[in-house]
């Protein structure tokens, strides 16, 4: 498939390997794991962040095989989750940056495309999680309030 915004073909995505039972040289249960996973997001990781620390300082290479739930619903089970969507989340902190950067650099037409495009995401990703159920159906992306949305 296509880039959306480019005439350039896309690299196809990388899969993991077919597992279905965590390898045997993990050292944790999955209790443990899921208390690792509230520490850290009670730190202010996200759950990007906290999968590449488990992997990489842990050696868990895939919460889902040793918990049987992935990051998220080990969060929400804890009655902790964010109130809007990691991707969303961080496009938004993207919009928020590029218009503080056009506000002192008016004429800097190239980042006022970039967040032409930015805000498009936002916009249909939001559309996908109302349809989800993940963002209430009156939710609506608006610069204005964009600063007090991406605070945790």
């Amino acid at each position: 498939m296509a880039r959306m915004y480019a005439k350039r073909k896309g690299k196809s995505r990388s899969k993991p390997p077919l597992r279905t039972a965590p390898p045997e040289w993990v050292a944790y249960s999955s209790e443990e794991v899921e208390k690792l996973v509230l520490k850290l997001w009670n730190d202010g990781k996200s759950t990007s962040e906290i999968g590449m620390i488990l992997r990489d300082q842990y050696g868990i290479p895939d919460v889902a095989l040793v918990c049987g739930k992935k990051i998220l619903k080990i969060i929400e089970s804890a009655g902790l989750a964010p109130s809007i969507p990691e991707d969303i989340g961080r496009l938004i902190e993207k919009a928020v940056r590029l218009r503080k950067h056009l506000e002192l650099n008016k004429k800097d037409i190239h980042n006022r495309r970039s967040l032409q495009l930015c805000e498009s995401k936002i916009r249909r990703l939001a559309r996908y999680y109302r349809d989800k159920g993940k963002l209430p159906r009156g939710w609506k992306y608006r610069p204005e309030t964009a600063e007090m949305l991406i605070a945790r």
